[in-house]
């Protein structure tokens, strides 16, 4: 019963094929590499963007940094939200790799950026002085950290606002297959159809060992961006091994196959959980996250049985009995058992 990160799953064996095929030989080195080239058309196919820049490299939060410092001034601020990934979760990261831009958060509801807020605070800043941090590009996360989903008119709608206020758009994608299938729609919808103009897309999460794709829809940025990786210490030499998982990623619709049972355990978990006297799903569960909070006695039949999730942010674990929240997350492997096993735990079966 792990069900504690999507990330902390298994790789899925066709993706340790491709790795294990890829091993085979020699190949030029820095994405010099033939395997780099197909892999990267296939996304430019996914995306529909035959003439997108696509880049390799081992992690989400390299992704979300690299592509923020290529479109972002060290002295502009990046607006996002409270929960985003760049702002709980990196470390400062995008702070370091612009150069010291700052980020700006902008008013959420469940996990998701308030358009009348961003318009508002975009016009506070407009024509900002010499002394004020200038606006710079906005950042929107797809799944939110809290398991949310924008609707495709969501995202159009605070790329509109940014577009008119002359700002780029960055898509923090870490779960972009999650995203995209719950919603129905193609990845080209979801991204530059919408006003987005730079993509992290997560494999990760979603059954690669290590490797994320950056899409970048403006190919005039391309090289900034390959000398921002470089001077990052995100180039690999061997970059076909990132590039033979993202190419086995996206063959044969592995990546939305692995995104569609992913939410699927995901939303049997939810259902379950919601008819359960006791429990409360804390934001709706989109995708394959959710957040809920249940008794304390359940969260101890869980832990003594060994299920593994992380407390919800914020939650405290005390010693009373009052309820406890729970961040509860599905990926691809997830046994159908395990799902009914954290059911009857909870339950007290």
């Amino acid at each position: 019963m792990r069900f504690a990160s999507d990330n902390s799953g298994p790789v899925h064996p066709k993706i340790m094929a491709a790795l294990q095929a890829a091993n085979e030989g020699w190949a030029l080195p820095y994405g010099n590499d033939d395997l780099t080239r197909a892999a990267a058309d296939r996304v430019r196919d996914v995306f529909e963007a035959p003439e997108a820049a696509v880049y390799f490299v081992a992690t989400g939060s390299a992704a979300n940094v690299l592509s923020l410092a290529t479109v972002t001034k060290p002295f502009q601020t990046i607006f996002c939200t409270p929960e985003a990934h760049i702002e709980e979760d990196e470390c400062n990261g995008p702070e370091f790799y612009t150069g010291g831009a700052k980020l700006t958060l902008i008013e959420s509801a469940e996990a998701k950026m308030n358009a009348d807020a961003l318009a508002r605070v975009l016009a506070a800043k407009a024509g900002r002085s010499v002394h004020g941090a200038q606006p710079g590009p906005l950042s929107i996360t797809q799944l939110t950290e809290r398991g949310t989903l924008y609707s495709i008119s969501e995202i159009k709608a605070l790329s509109g606002i940014a577009k008119a206020n002359g700002l780029p758009v960055h898509l923090d994608g870490a779960r972009f297959a999650n995203a995209m299938v719950a919603l129905g729609c193609s990845a080209a919808e979801m991204s530059w159809k919408a006003g987005v103009d730079i993509v992290s897309f997560g494999g990760t999460k979603n059954g690669l060992m290590g490797a994320e794709a950056v899409v970048i829809f403006d190919a005039d940025l391309a090289w900034e961006f390959e000398l921002r990786r470089k001077r990052g210490g995100h180039l690999f030499s061997k970059n076909r091994f990132l590039a033979a998982q993202m190419e086995a990623y996206l063959a044969d619709d592995l990546w939305l196959d692995m995104a569609r049972t992913a939410n699927a355990s995901a939303q049997r978990i939810a259902a379950g959980l919601q008819a359960i006297e006791g429990v409360r799903l804390l934001y709706p569960a989109a995708a394959n996250m959710i957040y809920a909070e249940f008794p304390a006695a359940a969260h101890r039949r869980l832990h003594d049985a060994g299920a593994q999730y992380y407390p919800a942010k914020g939650a405290t674990e005390g010693a009373d009995e009052a309820p406890h929240s729970a961040r509860i997350v599905a990926d691809w492997s997830c046994p159908d058992a395990n799902i009914e096993r954290f059911l009857a735990l909870v339950r007290g079966d």
